[in-house]
């Protein structure tokens, strides 16, 4: 027998063997993936429901070897069911029938991808329905409408306070001008007094001089008194401060103020001034 006749004889007898044992190149290439450590440690995942620690381990199990279809099968049941994911549970079966063309569950295999397809689509395209978008845009219209009162709101208070300040210092402008008016000034006589005029006048002294003087003074502070009989809080003010501003006791500016808590003084607010 000739050298390349033994040869032949050595193949065919090992063919022979491997299918009097039932296994044929194909199951053996796929006893090889299965037995891969990381492929056992992805099913070992998988019995304890770990899914994440799962996909991981079959991915480990295609970068050592990236010809394993079952490793890409078992990724795309993963992502089919377990951890959704269409998008690669799609490539994973592709991938599975590119490796595996004459697969016996191809057409199932070509199912499940359909659905993936359409749940992706579902994801990517979803739109809210008519009464959904109806009922959220009425929620941003009055929310819009309530934002504007408020905005009118400010607007209204702001208008007021212009108000209230611009009358402050129209108040202290006729304030200084009143006390011109109430303090003349002395303008010299155009005329001496002759001696009948002293003679008929009684004489007055140094000290009833300066009582009258004084006597005459107070009619115009009244006045003042009685015309600043309330007081607008300002920022920063306190009944203490305020008291201590007009010359008052505190006993008394409260007592003036009983319906007012001291403590809860605002801008703004009136304080009435005791005479």
């Amino acid at each position: 027998m000739s050298f390349f006749g033994r040869i032949s004889l050595v193949f065919l007898t090992a063919v022979a063997l491997a299918t009097a044992n039932g296994c044929s190149p194909a199951d053996s290439s796929q006893m090889d993936e299965e037995k891969e450590p990381h492929f056992l440690l992805g099913n070992s995942k998988c019995n304890e429901m770990d899914w994440p620690g799962a996909v991981q381990a079959f991915e480990d199990s295609l970068e050592v070897n990236p010809h394993s279809a079952e490793a890409h099968y078992r990724l795309a049941q993963l992502f089919d069911t377990k951890v959704p994911d269409p998008a690669a549970a799609i490539y994973h079966y592709q991938q599975y029938l590119k490796l595996e063309p004459d697969a016996n569950n191809r057409d199932v295999i070509n199912q499940r991808i359909d659905s993936c397809k359409q749940q992706l689509a579902t994801d990517v395209l979803q739109l809210p329905s008519a009464p959904a978008v109806q009922k959220q845009l009425d929620s941003l219209v009055e929310q819009n409408r309530q934002l504007q009162a408020q905005v009118d709101k400010l607007n209204a208070q702001l208008a007021d306070w212009n108000a209230y300040y611009a009358s402050l210092k129209q108040s202290g402008n006729a304030g200084s001008g009143n006390n011109t008016a109430n303090n003349p000034t002395p303008q010299p006589a155009t005329t001496s007094a002759t001696p009948d005029d002293i003679s008929s006048q009684p004489a007055q002294s140094p000290a009833s001089s300066q009582t009258t003087a004084t006597t005459a003074s107070r009619p115009a502070a009244t006045t003042r008194s009685q015309r600043q009989h309330t007081h607008i809080v300002a920022s920063g003010e306190t009944m203490a401060s305020i008291a201590r501003k007009h010359g008052l006791s505190l006993s008394a500016l409260e007592a003036a103020n009983r319906g007012i808590n001291p403590k809860k003084l605002y801008v703004g607010q009136s304080i009435n001034l005791p005479p």
